[in-house]
């Protein structure tokens, strides 16, 4: 590879200064420009935030609304600011990103990934580089781009994005194999595109392709081995030391993950990936205050995704995105009708996934924000033709978002790949009562769960567990052992140290399957948050 190419984990330079006075000095930031900043800040994101429901009632990812904001306030928009930094909006997209694998992980259930993940690494590995190779010809031979502007538009956008797909999806339920490769591909696939964008932009094409190889396998080792350890060892530390406030775990359990990120870069190995497989352990780990934590990954989640999509939005200049709508059109056409589903063929039919499932993964590799942030990278490097990259980037994802967004729902249901939906799980939040050596077990049933109408008696709890209190229509009352449970109901369960996961295991298996639940062979082994 040479001393020339950067490891990618290293890539993110110091941000830089966009505010001078004409002596060179820096130009002091006061109050009354912090309360300018807060307020413009402030809107922006309370318009971002109603923006959610007009893009959920659509269908459309909320990402093209996101753009679209940054693109209204820019040079060619109603707010009329110049921003063209593409080093602090690579930066500024990398921490985003950080954030947003995070909670991603945090939200991956494994045993739903977990049959689908030798598929998965097969589309995030061998259908990358399929992709990449498909893509990169075409741009070569179509749109006359020299074969390093090619590799870099072919590598920029290969990597697909998990929440463009559910956020059209979330009100279909998929067979899990479907939702689980989709998830788990789109976790995966950002470490080697990255990895591959960068070698692209720092050193052109590779003469020996063996030493990339290589190099992507040897980061990705490295990056997945740190975020397992960093993962199950912040797992580990949460779950047998009681912190004074339950605000304190979502703000440890986020530190954690970007530790990972962070250790990862710096023994030059997948940051991005170490911080997913970190947050995917703790998020299968049954951390105390789980539902609380949830909630402040995901609300950061959104504001990672606001803020990174409005600054893309700003840096895209409208009026010169012309003559690059047909190129975007073409590349797009290749990437969506063959090179996807050429990678998708190649991965999937060895693992005999039906061919329905196959077309639906095909026509669900929706682009998010990666390709545009990766875009930025040969901005930075200074690659010729740079600016056209990140234009034809730019109109492909929008485009080709637009038109297979609000597809997707149709498409699945002409595969009739939608079915009925599986009974909703119980919601339960764990907090450690360390003095008493047991746990306060907080159970939300949910309208699809079949505890409704079930006894308390009937929950054969283990010996050392027992319902002390159920809340009902805002009033709380002790339940006897007859009192009949209802959908809305939300219990306390205090159980000993150590029958508290057999507890939980208990609660479960009956919220799945009834009264019944263990003569009928439903059980609660699988205790997904």
């Amino acid at each position: 590879m040479g001393a020339k190419r950067h490891h990618f984990v290293s890539y993110v330079r110091e941000p830089a200064r966009v505010q001078r006075v004409s002596q060179g000095r820096e130009r002091p930031l006061t109050v009354h420009h912090l309360n300018q900043l807060l307020l413009v800040c402030s809107l922006v994101l309370l318009v971002a935030v109603a923006a959610v429901r007009i893009s959920s009632r659509s269908g459309l990812p909320s990402l093209l609304v996101y753009l679209g904001i940054g693109i209204a306030m820019g040079q060619d928009g109603i707010g009329d600011i110049h921003f063209d930094n593409a080093e602090l909006t690579q930066v500024i997209g990398y921490a985003a990103l950080v954030v947003i694998l995070a909670e991603g992980g945090l939200g991956t259930k494994w045993k739903e990934i977990k049959p689908a993940l030798p598929a998965a690494s097969a589309l995030a590995l061998v259908g990358v580089a399929v992709s990449v190779g498909v893509t990169a010809t075409a741009a070569h031979y179509l749109i006359n781009l020299e074969w390093r502007q090619a590799l870099i538009i072919g590598a920029v956008v290969s990597s697909t994005d998990a929440a463009a797909v559910f956020s059209v999806l979330r009100k279909i339920p998929l067979p899990a194999r479907v939702t689980g490769t989709l998830e788990a591909e789109s976790g995966f696939n950002d470490a080697p595109v990255v990895i591959l964008v960068v070698s692209f932009s720092t050193a052109g094409p590779v003469e020996h392709w063996y030493a990339l190889i290589g190099e992507i396998a040897l980061e990705l080792a490295i990056g997945a081995a740190i975020g397992i350890a960093v993962g199950w060892l912040g797992s580990w530390g949460l779950r047998h030391v009681a912190l004074p406030a339950s605000g304190l775990y979502p703000i440890a359990v986020m530190a954690i993950a970007v530790t990972a990120y962070a250790a990862g870069a710096l023994a030059h190995g997948s940051g991005f990936l170490a911080v997913y497989l970190a947050a995917m352990a703790m998020g299968n780990a049954k951390l105390p205050h789980w539902p609380a934590t949830r909630g402040f990954a995901d609300g950061l989640g959104w504001l990672a995704q606001i803020g990174m999509f409005v600054l893309l939005g700003l840096l895209v200049t409208p009026h010169e995105l012309g003559d690059d709508i047909l190129p975007a059109l073409l590349i797009g056409l290749v990437l969506t009708m063959v090179a996807r589903p050429l990678s998708v063929v190649l991965c999937l039919t060895p693992f005999r996934v039906p061919w329905q499932e196959q077309t639906l993964m095909s026509w669900a590799g929706l682009r998010g924000a990666v390709p545009i942030i990766l875009a930025t990278i040969p901005m930075v490097e200074g690659v010729e033709a740079s600016r056209r990259i990140f234009n034809i980037v730019f109109v492909l994802v929008v485009v080709y978002t637009l038109v297979q967004g609000p597809t997707l729902p149709w498409l699945a249901r002409k595969l009739r790949l939608g079915g009925d939906a599986e009974a909703a799980d119980l919601g339960i939040e764990s907090a450690p009562l360390e003095r008493l050596r047991g746990h306060l077990l907080s159970v939300a049933i949910p309208d699809g769960s079949r505890m409704h109408g079930v006894e308390v008696g009937e929950l054969r709890l283990p010996a050392g567990a027992g319902v002390t209190l159920v809340v009902r229509e805002g009033k709380s009352f002790v339940p006897l052992p007859t009192t009949v449970l209802r959908r809305g109901d939300e219990l306390l369960v205090v159980a000993t140290d150590p029958v508290r996961d057999a507890a939980e295991r208990r609660l479960r298996a009956v919220g799945r399957g009834g009264k019944l639940a263990g003569w009928l062979g439903t059980n609660g082994a699988d205790t997904g948050h």
